[in-house]
């Protein structure tokens, strides 16, 4: 990290705008987004694990976490340790001063700061597959074991140095970290949780607040801007770019949900239209910096469809209960955009002697993109069930019956977001 660097102010101020931005992603975006999808006696139990999530995950980046994934230490001292983990030299955020530079010329505290946010969006992805069913102290426990032992070490290896970097896998703003990683584990929580004991297939419950839904989507959309466009560290033309595929991408994906939900429910619904809109902005994550205006939409085009397909067909048919579809949107939607980057790339965008996707004849990035995929789905699902097992001999993970059956909110928190 430089400190003879000249600080660019504007750079600076487009990364903490972003880094808001992120936080309302999850605090109230999620929240909302999946608030709305429960049912009523259960939209408390979400918020707070919302909450829970934004507390102890920014307290554990700050402590150990910033330094495990983008700590030099280890590579420093040419440890080959470093391909799987950062290092302990900026622990406690050790020797970084407010006037300590890193990319873009931008204060290394904002870029930590900005970090923390995915950090913690990506568990709150997760718990979508398992609302309205779990303990409270069983999700705490999960969230920090899944914390240090799934999210640090794939951020390392993506962001940090560590080895799928250094096999030249792209991920701009969190495919593989954030989405897949939460994806896979999802569905494995999901299946490992077990059903909601009222759940049938084909007999869907509904969702308690479809306005709070679309709210949240609304919240969504816009932090992902500073998601996708503040990734580049600048405010710059990749920035812009990343910014325009993603707003491209999620009006297709939209678009597309819509006028399947339309043929094939034989009316458009506002959950469909938000949900298709989620699944746009998962699947350009990965490619925002490096796609155009064609990749993007052909990503939103081909995740819209793919995730209705798994949402609509495949979840029935395999009969698991991923309560608010955090698999069939987040898991699929990253995996599509995650290969679909290996397409589409082009040096259009990335610049001479930038990367190029096998549509412009580099068939190698392509299967980089897949290999990050399979490596990001078989860590994650091994270390979620190994994790699973560890909680639920700890403090349990599913809640009793009758608090199933009345409410999470009354029995976990002793209150009830509707007092009539």
């Amino acid at each position: 990290m430089s400190t003879t660097a000249l600080l660019d102010t504007g750079n600076t101020a487009w990364v903490i705008v972003s880094t808001i931005l992120v936080l309302l992603m999850t605090i109230p975006g999620i929240a909302l987004f999946y608030g709305g999808l429960v049912r009523q006696k259960n939209i408390l139990s979400v918020i707070m694990q919302c909450m829970l999530i934004v507390g102890v995950i920014s307290v554990l980046w700050i402590a150990f976490g910033y330094s495990f994934v983008f700590g030099t230490g280890l590579a420093d001292s040419g440890n080959p340790l470093s391909y799987v983990i950062g290092g302990f030299d900026k622990v406690m955020l050790n020797g970084i001063t407010t006037s300590t530079l890193t990319t873009g010329n931008i204060p290394e505290l904002i870029f930590v700061l900005f970090q923390c946010m995915f950090a913690i969006i990506t568990p709150a992805l997760i718990l979508g597959a398992f609302a309205e069913r779990v303990k409270f102290s069983g999700f705490l426990v999960f969230t920090v074991l899944w914390n240090v032992l799934v999210y640090i070490p794939m951020a390392h290896w993506v962001w940090g140095g560590g080895f799928l970097q250094q096999m030249g896998a792209i991920d701009f703003a969190g495919g593989t970290v954030v989405h897949i990683n939460a994806g896979i584990s999802a569905l494995v929580m999901a299946i490992m949780a077990g059903k909601r004991r009222d759940y049938r297939v084909g007999h869907p419950m509904m969702p308690h607040n479809i306005t709070f839904v679309f709210i949240g989507t609304a919240f969504l959309w816009l932090g992902w801007f500073g998601f996708n466009a503040g990734s580049g560290l600048a405010a710059d033309g990749i920035a812009s770019n990343a910014f325009l595929v993603t707003h491209l991408a999620t009006c297709v994906a939209a678009l597309t949900w819509m006028a399947i939900d339309w043929i094939h429910n034989k009316k458009p619904t506002t959950v469909g239209a938000c949900t298709g809109a989620v699944s746009g902005l998962v699947a350009i994550t990965p490619a925002a910096g490096t796609v155009d205006i064609l990749g993007a939409f052909f990503i939103g085009l081909i995740s819209s469809i793919v995730c209705f397909y798994m949402v609509a067909v495949v979840k029935p048919k395999l009969k698991y209960d991923d309560t608010l579809d955090a698999f069939g949107v987040h898991g699929i939607g990253g995996i599509v955009g995650s290969i679909l980057t290996g397409v589409f790339a082009t040096q259009f965008i990335s610049g001479e002697g930038g990367v190029e996707g096998a549509l412009y004849g580099d068939w190698h990035q392509l299967w980089v993109q897949v290999l990050a995929t399979v490596v990001s789905i078989v860590f994650s699902a091994v270390m979620t069930f190994i994790l699973f097992k560890i909680t639920d001999r700890l403090v349990g993970i599913r809640v009793d019956k009758r608090v199933e059956e009345e409410g999470l909110d009354i029995y976990e928190h002793g209150e009830s977001a509707y007092n009539h």
